[in-house]
């Protein structure tokens, strides 16, 4: 492919379909000057995958390995953040099954509204777990479902061997194509942890020249970290990934603040809107470029868009709530072109 051909094929990328019978998602590429120095910073924006997140994906396969086994009158259970939750509440909903979602007090109001919209029963678990967050307490409650509910089927996403699956043939080989398997770090932000286990098997089977970086919330226990304090949805956990057992090596920990600051430098300079924690993500990759000045190109996995944080990211309110900052200046880095951020943010729900 000529010079200026690969310049406009670069400008906003989709892939031939894969594996899930999904459409791709869009990757688009930012040209960058961080501390002075060129760089590349491609996204892979999960916010156009239906239902609005790479948990999308997860769904599909999880509801395919459990649909032989689900009783029409008792249906699907799943402990959730939020946006599996809704993927899975949609996927039901277009079964004719119940399904109900288990969820915690930090779960979106926008997706709930959405969760029962589509006719899903809600159980929200309001004590901590002690672990910083409120996983186990979810986890007890889908368990005492169980047990009350003889025939409710569990799609377990924590340990089901089709979540990482869906990755390592949909998501991973897709971002490959599209950065033209060029040479990279490639960031992935960690919960159940599946993603990122998806992405390894991809790259040890496919030989691509990436450098898998995990990112996690300061914490969080997912990767082998003391257990801690969160407050962002969607990131982190408060307990080991059964995927990722012996945790994952290199891991860049980030706090909400400086997730929240890149969300919202993002959008005010390129027009795109990601979640928290695709803040945590572009947050480790310029962390990442300041540290070393041969690292020229960075990959990241947005997991889903601005839409799910209005009342959390994208207010004013919460972020003055638990003091962080009124807008998203960052020092020394400097966007120079947005390719394919024109067309991207007319079909973003921000």
């Amino acid at each position: 492919m000529a010079g200026g051909d690969r310049e406009r094929h670069a400008r906003m990328t989709w892939a031939p379909g894969t594996g899930d019978g999904l459409a791709p998602t869009p990757v688009v590429r930012l040209g960058m000057e961080v501390a002075g120095t060129p760089r590349q910073l491609w996204l892979k924006l999960e916010g156009y995958n239906p239902y609005g997140s790479v948990k999308g994906r997860t769904a599909l396969a999880l509801w395919r390995d459990a649909a032989d086994r689900v009783e029409r009158g008792a249906g699907l259970v799943e402990s959730t953040s939020g946006n599996l939750g809704l993927a899975l509440a949609a996927l039901a909903a277009a079964h004719r099954v119940p399904f109900t979602a288990v969820v915690d007090p930090r779960t979106s109001a926008a997706l709930l509204y959405d969760i029962r919209a589509l006719g899903a029963r809600v159980v929200t678990v309001r004590t901590p777990d002690g672990a910083g967050g409120y996983l186990l307490n979810r986890l007890a409650r889908v368990r005492a479902l169980l047990r009350e509910q003889p025939g409710l089927v569990w799609t377990d996403q924590y340990s089901n061997p089709v979540n990482p699956a869906a990755h390592a043939t949909g998501t991973a080989p897709e971002l490959h194509w599209q950065t033209r398997g060029e040479p990279m770090s490639v960031l992935v932000a960690v919960s159940t942890g599946g993603t990122l286990a998806g992405f390894r098997r991809y790259a040890a089977e496919s030989g691509a020249a990436w450098e898998l970086v995990g990112v996690d919330a300061a914490g969080s226990a997912a990767l082998g970290g003391p257990a801690g304090p969160r407050l962002l949805s969607g990131i982190g956990s408060s307990r080991p990934s059964a995927f990722l057992p012996d945790g994952h090596r290199p891991t860049v920990y980030v706090d909400p603040a400086e997730a929240v600051t890149v969300c919202l430098w993002l959008r005010a300079t390129t027009g795109i809107g990601v979640g928290a924690s695709s803040g945590a993500v572009v947050a480790a990759a310029l962390r990442l470029f300041r540290a070393d000045a041969r690292r020229v190109s960075v990959a990241c996995l947005c997991p889903d868009g601005a839409d799910r944080y209005r009342d959390t990211v994208y207010s004013p309110l919460w972020r003055r709530a638990h003091g962080m900052a009124r807008s998203g200046a960052l020092p020394g880095v400097r966007v120079l072109a947005a390719d394919g951020a024109g067309p991207l943010t007319e079909g973003v729900r921000w």
